[in-house]
C-alpha cells in the first residue's frame, strides 16, 4: 500500500465528505477509493470513518490521523517546494471562508491583485458568518469578526473594523437626528440576525468610557449585509455597521452617519486555521496577503 497516497485519498474523502466527490476530484474509480480507505483502515486496525448512506463522519482515531496527515502531507509539498522553487510561486487549492461584508468590501476588490501575484492559486471563497468546521467541510482558513471563542484553531489577528451609526437622509428628515442617546427613543433601526450572541435590534455605543447597549424596534430583519446596507438606504431605519462597507454611500451622502461621538468599540478581524506545524505555500501567501490588505488601511 501506497501510504502517502492513502494520506492523500482520506484527506480528499474527508474535506469532500464524500467517496463519490472525492473520486471524482482525485481521478480515481469510486471503488479505487474506497478499496484505498478500506486497506489503509485494516493497516492501521481502527476505524478512521463512520460511514451511513447519508453520512459521513471522523471517528475520534480518524479525527487525530487527519491531523497528523495534514502535517505529514504539508511537511512534503514544502520540501518539495523548497527545492523546485514553488516556494516562491505557490500553487494549489485554497478554500477560505469569511463573512460577506469583507468580501465584498475587503478582498473582492483587491482580487486581481492576489491573482496577478499568485496566478497558480485556485481561491475557493464561502461567503456566511456561522460556525464552520474546517475538517468536516474541507476548509482550509476563516475571517471572522468580533471576540473569539476558545478553539483548537490557530489565529491570526488581521486588524480591525471602526463601527459606526448612520442612516438614509430620507429616514432622518422624518425622524430627526439623535443628537445624544437621549434621542433615540422613537427612532427604529435596521435588525440583522445571524449565528453570534448579538440580538439584532441592539446598536452598541460608547458613552464616555462606558459600553452602552440600546435596543430600538424595527420591522424587518436580515441576515445578509447587502440586504442590510441597501434597507438602510431605503430609509428603513438606522444602521450599525463597518465604515469600510458603507464608505462609497457615505461619501455620495446617500448615508449619514449619526452619534460619532459615541462610535462603539472597534471589531477586531482574525484569520483562524486548524493547528498544524507546516502551512502550504498557498496558504502561507494568502495570510500575508490578507495582512497586508488589513495593515493598508482596509
Amino acid at each position: 500500500m501506497d501510504r502517502v497516497q492513502a494520506m492523500q485519498v482520506f484527506l480528499r474523502v474527508v474535506e469532500s465528505k464524500s467517496f463519490v466527490r472525492a473520486a471524482e476530484t482525485l481521478g480515481l474509480p469510486a471503488s479505487s477509493v474506497t478499496g484505498i480507505i478500506k486497506r489503509l483502515e485494516k493497516h492501521l486496525q481502527t476505524r478512521l470513518l463512520n460511514r451511513s448512506t447519508r453520512n459521513l463522519s471522523l471517528t475520534p482515531e480518524g479525527e487525530r490521523y487527519f491531523h497528523r496527515c495534514r502535517e505529514i502531507l504539508d511537511l512534503i509539498a514544502d520540501t518539495e517546494a523548497s527545492l523546485q522553487g514553488s516556494s516562491e510561486r505557490p500553487q494549489g487549492r485554497l478554500r477560505v471562508d469569511m463573512p460577506g461584508g469583507i468580501a465584498h468590501a475587503v478582498i473582492l476588490p483587491q482580487l486581481a491583485q492576489f491573482q496577478q501575484r499568485y496566478p497558480d492559486i485556485y481561491l475557493m471563497i464561502g461567503v456566511n458568518d456561522r460556525q464552520v468546521d474546517l475538517i468536516q467541510e474541507g476548509v482550509d482558513c476563516v475571517i471572522r469578526t468580533g471576540s473569539l471563542e476558545d478553539s483548537t484553531l490557530v489565529a491570526r489577528r488581521l486588524g480591525e473594523l471602526r463601527w459606526i451609526t448612520c442612516a438614509a437622509p430620507s429616514y432622518l428628515a422624518e425622524h430627526g437626528v439623535p443628537a445624544s442617546l437621549d434621542d433615540l427613543p422613537g427612532h427604529r433601526a435596521v435588525h440583522y440576525f445571524s449565528s453570534t450572541p448579538r440580538r439584532g435590534g441592539e446598536l452598541q455605543f460608547i458613552d464616555d468610557g462606558a459600553s452602552i447597549t440600546v435596543p430600538l424596534p424595527g420591522t424587518v430583519a436580515v441576515n445578509e449585509t447587502g440586504l442590510y446596507i441597501e434597507l438602510g438606504l431605503a430609509g428603513h431605519g438606522l444602521m450599525q455597521l463597518a465604515e469600510i462597507l458603507v464608505s462609497g454611500h457615505l461619501q455620495a451622502g446617500a448615508l449619514v452617519e449619526v452619534l460619532a461621538d459615541k462610535r462603539p468599540a472597534p471589531v477586531p478581524v482574525s484569520l483562524l486555521y486548524p493547528h498544524q506545524r507546516f502551512l502550504s505555500p498557498a496558504m502561507r501567501a494568502f495570510i500575508d496577503w490578507t495582512t497586508g490588505l488589513f495593515n493598508n488601511g482596509a
